[in-house]
């Protein structure tokens, strides 16, 4: 089974990283520009919290619903697809204090692309270099958005990179 580890180091606290994660429409931010996105249900961020979204991939509609679970509101938090292009995305996040200072934020993502023109899509759009590309740009936003402490009205979905 595929999966993917990525860290992200920032200087700030795990608590000010949480509060990033769980401001409304992240998920907007943390996405890249050329991807538009549709959002149709975002519930504060808790356990059994849902998304609902659709990403654009040019004229192709690619729909997700997550399913969040073992959110821990300083230590971080699961994201599962329970609709959406792939048979399996459990995508876990965890803000770990790092030994120099700051937060290491780690991400472990297991995926399983399916077969049929749903695997195909998967496979093109989330290949291993989309992958790092995606992680690349999330990373950016992350460091640029948590680079000193700020108050969390800062992370509102108006203030986008």
């Amino acid at each position: 089974m595929p999966a993917l580890d990525w860290v992200t180091h920032v200087p700030t606290s795990p608590e000010e990283v949480a509060r990033f994660h769980a401001a409304p429409r992240v998920i907007r931010r943390l996405t890249p520009l050329v991807v538009p996105m549709s959002l149709h249900r975002l519930d504060p961020l808790g356990e059994g919290s849902i998304s609902e979204f659709t990403l654009w991939f040019g004229p192709i509609p690619v729909r997700w619903t997550a399913l969040h679970v073992d959110v821990d509101p300083q230590g971080g938090f699961t994201d599962i697809q329970t609709a959406g292009p792939f048979p399996l995305w459990k995508h876990n996040h965890h803000f770990l204090p790092a030994p120099t200072g700051g937060t290491d934020i780690v991400e472990h993502i297991d995926y399983r692309h399916g077969s049929g023109r749903s695997g195909l899509l998967t496979r093109l759009v989330f290949s291993r270099p989309m992958l790092w590309l995606l992680f690349t740009y999330r990373s950016a936003v992350m460091r640029l958005s948590l680079r000193r402490r700020r108050p969390s009205a800062v992370y509102s979905d108006e203030a986008r990179p």
